[in-house]
This record gives C-alpha cells, structure tokens and sequence, in this order.
C-alpha cells in the first residue's frame, strides 16, 4: 500500500547517492547537493519513453518550466527508475532542456519514498509510482500522489495541479508552434523575439520533411517562417514582433 500524501508532508526527502551520468562521465549526486538550500518541484513516473509519461506528464511540466520559476522554483526534477544512459537519451529526444532528469536506477529514492511498486507483470519489475511534490530546503511541503489502482493513473500529479498549487493566479503560457526552414533569416529573427520574451515552443522544420506545400495546407501561406500560439496563426517575424509588443503593452 502506498503511503499517503499527508503522512509524507513535512519529512525530509530520502537520502541517498544518484549515479548521474553528465557529459558522459559518471558523477555521483548527493539527495542534499539536489535538494538543500533549494525549492524543487519533483514529478516521478513508471519509465522514460513510456506513452503518458513521453506525450504528456514530462511535456506539460517542460512547457510550464518558466512559468514555474518565475513563481519561485529553482529546478524540475523528472525522477524515474531507470539508468542515467535511458534518461538522458529520453532527455535528448524530448527536447527538455528546462527539466532536470535524474536516474534512480536501483530504486534507492523510490523505495525510500514508499513509492516502490511491483511492474513485473509487464516485464518492468520495480518502478517508481506516478506522483509530485513541492520540496523546500530538502523537506517536503505538498505531495500529489496518483490514486492506487492496476493501472497507470494520471489525474493529480500533473503540471497544471502543481503550477495552481504554488500560485492559483499564475497564467499558464499558450502553446506556441512555429514552422521554420534551416537558414532563414527571418526564421533566427522570430526565434530570437520568442527567445527574448522567455517563451517556449516547438520548432517544426522543413528538414523534419515539412515543406512547402505543407506549410501552405496548414497556414495559407508559403513564407517561413509561420507561427502560431494557442492555435491561432500569428504569420511571420514582423508579424510575430506585432503581436508581442501588443501583449507587453497589454500586460
């Protein structure tokens, strides 16, 4: 049975050592060298490359990474229990800079967590349960634990839950999608106004075989680059310039 959220609020985090794999040279990390002196917001989940946590629990909270430390996060730990070479990779894949991904590759944090579960039916063997926490200082002020169940529940541990616990008024940031063509001045013109205004998107690129008349069928248009925020279609850079200082002087 797994604990419950207020049995673990107000308790020091697991000590224990995680065998961190950066620059492709082991490096130990201590629970007090992530934790102390820090305020964390941590999400746990089953395994890297798995379908809720690749398309939606590690997506959200990457989107919401600078939203999150403008309300007083220092980091975004993403916790799973497997190898330092598996998360980093997973790491690559997602794009997610903004995320700290830390390997508990013998469950050493998990289990100290109570958050140990048994996956051996479907070949996993022990992971960790999907859940998340507001750490401070190294103690645990706020758990959201996923309901116990045979499944894979994913209803509370999620990155708005977490962004509304810290700060109910914070505003989370619309998604933003731009298509982009390698060596378009006007493309680097709207990353960097984007880059400016500290917002994150997803970069769609004609090498990612986007060309075109792609480009056309979804916008309407066949100049790069083409952005869109929230599912409305902005257009170009100067056409994104316009519609940032609107909001900077809407703000």
């Amino acid at each position: 049975m797994l604990p419950s959220a207020e049995s673990l609020e107000g308790k020091p985090v697991p000590s224990v050592v995680f065998k961190t794999r950066p620059h492709d040279a082991w490096q130990d990390l201590t629970s007090d060298e992530l934790f102390k002196g820090k305020t964390v917001v941590v999400f746990a989940l089953p395994g890297a490359y798995t379908p809720t946590c690749s398309s939606t629990h590690l997506p959200r909270f990457n989107e919401l990474a600078p939203v999150l430390r403008d309300n007083g996060v220092d980091e975004i730990v993403c916790i799973s229990v497997n190898d330092a070479f598996v998360m980093n990779e997973w790491k690559h894949g997602q794009d997610a800079d903004a995320i700290t991904f830390i390997p508990d590759g013998n469950g050493d944090f998990s289990r100290g967590m109570g958050m140990l579960v048994d996956k051996r039916d479907l070949g996993f063997g022990q992971r960790s349960w999907r859940y998340s926490m507001l750490v401070r200082d190294g103690v645990i002020e706020k758990m959201f634990i996923e309901e116990e169940g045979d499944d894979d529940p994913f209803a509370v541990s999620d990155a708005d839950t977490m962004l509304a616990h810290i700060n109910p008024e914070a505003r989370a940031p619309e998604p933003i999608v731009m298509f982009s063509r390698p060596g378009c001045p006007f493309c680097a013109r709207a990353k960097a106004a984007l880059a400016r205004h500290r917002l994150r998107y997803t970069d769609i690129s004609q090498s990612q075989k986007i060309n075109t008349s792609v480009l056309r069928a979804v916008s309407g248009r066949m100049t790069w680059p083409q952005v869109f925020i929230g599912g409305e279609l902005i257009g170009g850079a100067d056409e994104l310039d316009s519609h940032l200082a609107q909001r900077m002087a809407a703000a």
